[in-house]
C-alpha cells in the first residue's frame, strides 16, 4: 500500500519488542541521503554497491560515539543499501550491531547462521 513508511514502521516495531524484552531502544532517524543514486532496481550487486558508495551520512547529532544501533531496512536484495548505511553509522563513531529487514531473496538466507 502507497502513503506510508513501511521502513519506520519496521523500526517502531522492532523497537516495541527490544523494549519488550527489557533492552533500552527507540527509533532514530539517523540517516539521511548526502548525494543522488539512481534506482537499483535491475542493477548487479556491485553496481548496487557502486551506487550507493557514499551517499549516506548520520544527521549532526543523531547518533552519540559508541551508541549500538540496530539498521532496519524494508527489503535486502544484495545488501548494498545496508552495507552502506552501517559504513555511515560506523563513520559517526557508533557500532551497527544488527540489521532487521522483513523481505530478501531465498537464496540469501539459505544456509546462513547468526554470528
Amino acid at each position: 500500500r502507497r502513503g506510508h513508511d513501511p521502513t519506520r514502521r519496521i523500526a517502531l516495531r522492532a523497537a516495541g519488542a527490544l523494549r519488550g524484552a527489557g533492552l533500552a531502544a527507540r527509533v532514530v532517524p539517523a540517516l539521511r541521503q548526502v548525494r543522488p543514486v539512481v534506482d537499483q532496481a535491475g542493477l548487479s550487486g556491485r553496481a548496487r554497491a557502486e551506487n550507493v558508495a557514499n551517499a549516506l551520512a548520520v544527521r549532526p547529532r543523531a547518533l552519540p560515539a559508541g551508541a549500538r544501533v540496530l539498521l532496519v531496512d524494508d527489503v535486502v536484495t544484495t545488501g548494498a543499501s545496508l552495507a552502506e548505511a552501517a559504513r555511515a553509522v560506523r563513520a559517526c563513531g557508533a557500532e551497527p550491531v544488527a540489521a532487521a529487514v522483513v523481505a530478501g531473496p531465498l537464496a540469501a538466507w539459505v544456509g546462513r547462521t547468526r554470528g
